[in-house]
């Protein structure tokens, strides 16, 4: 089975400034108790806000380039069977193609980060 090339990490604006800041994101407390960094691919994205980010504010999306992370990547099954990235790594910026302000289209989906 062929994974997409990219995937999506949704971020507070204060995590977005400390991957900035720090070049890395060790994650956000569900990563950190979890043990890994959750990504979703695009099409994950819009149900990944709505589920787990609903009625906050100020949220960013990085698009993350998964072949710079090799096998700190792993597809595993979560929300309803679906296979999720999971980083088993720091996030680094220099794996991040493309971040910016949450955004939505006409539709309500999550677009796509403009690079920065």
């Amino acid at each position: 089975m062929s994974h997409p090339a990219t995937a999506y990490k949704v971020l507070t604006a204060g995590q977005m400034a400390a991957l900035e800041a720090d070049g890395s994101f060790a994650g956000a407390p569900v990563d950190l108790a979890d043990g890994y960094i959750h990504l979703s691919t695009f099409d994950q994205l819009t149900e990944t806000v709505d589920k787990h980010f609903a009625g906050q504010e100020a949220l960013h999306v990085a698009e993350v380039d998964l072949d710079a992370l090799g096998d700190a990547v792993k597809w595993e099954s979560s929300r309803g069977g679906q296979l999720f990235p999971h980083l088993y790594a720091p996030l680094p910026l220099d794996s991040v193609v493309a971040y910016g302000p949450l955004h939505r289209d006409d539709d309500g989906r999550v677009q796509r980060p403009v690079t920065s």
